[in-house]
Order: C-alpha cells, then structure tokens, then sequence
C-alpha cells in the first residue's frame, strides 16, 4: 500500500510552496548566496517602484522613470501638471510597498493552473522588458532587468514544466516576503536612497493624511497579508 503523497494534491503543493519560502529565506546565509539571489533582489526593487509609477499613471500622473541602484535600492519619479491631492500622494506612496504583494499575488495564482505557466512567465517578461524601454534610468537596472527577461522567455519557450511552475512560485513566494525585508523602512521615518535623505513611503503618508506612519505601516503590511493568504489559499485549493 502506497502512503506517499499523491502527485498533484495540496500537499504536494504545500510541500513545494514551503520549500520554495525556505529556498528563498535560506539563500542570503550560503557561500555567495548573496550574490545569487542580487538579481531577484533588483527583480522585488523593480516591482516596487512600479507600484509606485503605475499608480501615479493611473491617478494621471506621467511616469517620468524608474531607478534601480547597486545596492538594491532605487526610485521612481513621475510628474503632475498641477498640485497634487493630499489622498492622490497617499496612494502613490502605498502602491511602492504593495506593489510586490501584487505582483507576487498574481504569480502564486498562475502558478496553480498548468495553462497558466508560460503566459504568466511570457507576460511577466514582456512587462519588464517594456519598462526597460520606457522608464528604467540606470545602469543597473539596463543590465539586470533584460537578462531576467531574457531567462523568462526561455524559460517559458525551452524549460520544463516543472521548471515553469518552480520559477512562478519563487518569484511570487520572493515578492511576497520581500515585505519582511522592508520591515525597518515602513516603520522608518526614511533613509539614504541613491546618497540623499528621503522619506519613507509611509512617512510620505503621514504628511498625506496626518495618521503617524507606524499606523500606516501596519495597514499595508495587512493588506499585503491578505492579499498574499488569498493566493496561496487559491492556489492550494486549485490543482492542475
């Protein structure tokens, strides 16, 4: 009698979700691990400066840039043609930090269906690729941002199905607990980006909206929570 677990079933898809979240929380400690996982790091950066420049675009701003710098840091710059709303600051501020809970959402769900795994990776590589073109600003992200790109498409066209499922899944799993990296900086007053002081996205809230930065901090870490236990429980409770 065979007590395995079953190929397909929601343990298997728990056991690789947990691997996957160890793979990721582990690599930082091994021999150059730092190094390996620089790129992905450029990868959570990018998604959350995008939060930033797509909700100003959504608001009416023009997205002006994205800057992805060697240290893993980076910023985007978008303009208005008159004074900007109190709420409209708010929201563009919060897009940054729950851009990569987006983003890493979408990925966990499209990692559920087989159907999904080369459109998500080809979708994904075809979003980076046109911001390369118009807004990133900086070598660093001219550099990283097309060889990602580039390892997508392949993976996607070349790899196997396992391959496509296990990188949907690290990428989503990464962008999900990049908001544990950024824990200091949401409850931070702000810092040093690219050598100049600025303030943090939840401080940029609080002269927004009043309400202290930690309140707003909390508020986007729930969001993000519930936005990432809304796709694991989807795709735990999808197989395919």
């Amino acid at each position: 009698m065979n007590y395995g677990v079953r190929k397909g079933s929601q343990e298997e898809q728990v056991g690789r979700l947990v691997l996957t979240g160890v793979l990721v929380i582990a690599l930082p400690a091994l021999p150059f691990g730092n190094y390996l996982l620089f790129p992905f790091t450029i990868l959570t950066t990018w998604f959350h400066e995008m939060g930033h420049g797509l909700t100003a675009m959504l608001l009416g701003l023009d997205f002006e840039r994205l800057v992805l710098l060697p240290n893993g840091s980076g910023y985007a710059e978008s303009t208005s043609s008159g004074p900007l709303s109190a709420p409209s600051r708010a929201l563009i501020a919060a897009g940054g930090p729950i851009g990569p809970s987006v983003f890493g959402a979408g990925l966990i769900i499209a990692s559920s269906r087989r159907e999904w795994w080369k459109p998500a990776l080809l979708g994904l590589a075809a979003i980076i690729a046109l911001s390369v073109v118009i807004w990133v600003r900086s070598l660093t992200g001219l550099i990283v941002l097309p060889l990602l790109a580039a390892g997508l498409i392949w993976i996607a066209l070349k790899g196997k199905a396992w391959a496509q499922r296990f990188t949907l899944q690290f990428l989503g799993v990464l962008a999900a607990l990049s908001m544990f990296r950024d824990w200091d900086y949401l409850f931070s007053e702000g810092g040093l980006i690219g050598g100049r002081a600025m303030p943090s996205d939840t401080a940029i809230m609080e002269q927004a909206l009043f309400l202290p930065h930690w309140l707003w901090a909390g508020l986007i870490i729930a969001i993000s929570g519930a936005l990432i236990g809304f796709s694991l429980k989807y795709a735990l409770n999808r197989q395919g």
